[in-house]
């Protein structure tokens, strides 16, 4: 694994090849991971696994006409082989008329904040399969739990590295560390699986394995024993974990690939009421720690906490710098790329600020209505905000949590239901997408 700054010079290399074999302009893009993982079931060591992986990838520019290739040979024959293939292959490709290297004049300059992304931890094999027998073991203790799938625990680093042949040069390191637990409760057609799971830049921040398990295998437990609920329109709680779903929609939905080709149901949404009053819904790629933080994104462009809905209102789109050129505006600093291919546009740390009632108080006045705390499949229409899932959690009746439910698809339209939100109060930072409980009033469930 290089180090940050010799990323650097390797990409800052790679682009002055590209502009000395014909390239009108370029970006190379370096990234290396590093991870071991540790797996154990039934308290035995499943498996082990150590990754180390490093790849540049070039995009280049021969006028309007691109090419992107990769390579995981760093090698100087073969990195001089790249250019000679990207140049060939941009002069025979068609022309994009919004092709091109991010605003010159935009470009993020100077050091850039300190998200303390890497915490420099070294971490052994033995201390893996400690945290992964710890977080099983305490999964396993809890009354009901009959057999597990196994508990993991994982540690890795990773360095990016940007260069462009217009003035950008960034990199910067992030390290990262988890834990998780998978147990089954109940004995033959009436078992029940559920998980918990956690991560974290720094080993510190990471919560404890006993706790991760203990969770893991009281939510198993609580799930056994579903009942049956016929069909009808109720109000729905969102569990956080799985709540943060409704921000993914969201996302898909403003960012400025889907508004440029007219596939998003927020298309005519901008500047207008998308949630209810009240409601924010922020982007901060400068959180300390931060799973999703970042000094730069992947054209160069600065970072920038931006709040995406303010008061319920749509204030802007995810834009890279192509889709930003398609519609006429400036891009917003949310560029996001692999090492082949070109950016696209995403977000960081996306959160809803949380509400003002603990979910006890969200769901005082629910007379009947449930607690969802998984969701299956994939029934969402990007285009027209159609939504219906499969799901499973709990029964609240009374404004009380009672049994556990299963085999129900909940359904609605996003539109609606993005305007019916009601967070509570009990918003945690502990993924890239965070949520608190929400409510959604109104929704069709299909029962047995």
């Amino acid at each position: 694994m290089l180090t940050v700054a010799e990323a650097q010079s390797r990409v800052h290399d790679l682009v002055a090849s590209a502009k000395r074999a014909g390239a009108d302009a370029a970006d190379a893009l370096y990234v290396c991971n590093e991870s071991t993982a540790v797996s154990v079931r039934l308290g035995a060591l499943e498996d082990v696994e150590r990754s180390e992986g490093e790849t540049i990838g070039l995009r280049l520019f021969v006028g309007r006409r691109s090419a992107s290739v990769s390579s995981s040979d760093l090698s100087s024959h073969a990195l001089d082989t790249l250019v000679e293939r990207a140049v060939a292959m941009a002069r025979e490709a068609p022309e994009d008329a919004y092709a091109g290297l991010a605003p010159e004049d935009r470009l993020a300059s100077g050091p850039g904040p300190d998200v303390d992304g890497d915490d420099g931890a070294e971490v052994s094999p033995q201390a893996l399969r400690a945290r992964a027998e710890q977080a099983e073991e305490a999964a396993r203790a809890v009354a009901g739990v009959t057999n597990s799938e196994g508990a993991s625990a994982s540690a890795g680093r990773t360095i990016i590295a940007l260069a462009t042949s217009h003035g950008f040069a960034g990199g910067y390191a992030t390290s990262g560390h988890g834990c998780s637990a998978s147990v089954i409760a109940g004995e033959g057609a009436s078992m029940q699986r559920d998980y918990a799971y956690r991560s974290s830049r720094h080993l510190a921040d990471l919560e404890g394995s006993e706790a991760i398990g203990r969770r893991a295998g009281e939510r198993a437990v609580a799930r056994l024993d579903p009942v049956k609920i016929g069909s009808g329109t109720m109000p729905i709680l969102f569990d956080p974990r799985v709540g943060s779903s409704m921000l993914g929609h969201l996302a898909g939905a403003i960012t400025g690939s889907s508004i440029a080709r007219r596939t998003s149901f927020l298309l005519d949404a901008l500047e207008t009421e998308v949630f209810a009053r009240g409601i924010s819904i922020i982007d901060d790629p400068h959180r300390v720690r931060g799973l999703g933080s970042k000094p730069f994104d992947g054209e160069g462009l600065p970072t920038a906490r931006r709040v995406l809905i303010e008061d319920g209102v749509l204030t802007g789109w995810l834009l890279d710098s192509a889709s930003a050129r398609q519609l006429g505006l400036q891009p917003t600093g949310n560029a996001q790329r692999g090492i082949g291919g070109p950016p696209g546009a995403g977000t960081t740390n996306f959160y809803m600020a949380p509400g003002a009632l603990s979910p006890a108080e969200l769901m005082a006045d629910v007379k009947r209505g449930l607690y969802v705390t998984e969701l299956i499949g994939h029934g969402v229409n990007g285009v027209t905000g159609d939504y219906s899932r499969g799901a499973a959690g709990f029964l609240i009746e009374d404004g009380k949590i009672g049994p556990a439910v299963a085999e129900i698809t909940i359904a609605g339209n996003l539109k609606e239901m993005f305007r019916a939100i009601v967070p509570a109060d009990d918003l945690k930072f502990e993924r890239a997408m965070d949520v608190p409980t929400l409510r959604i009033d109104g929704m069709t469930v299909a029962g047995a």
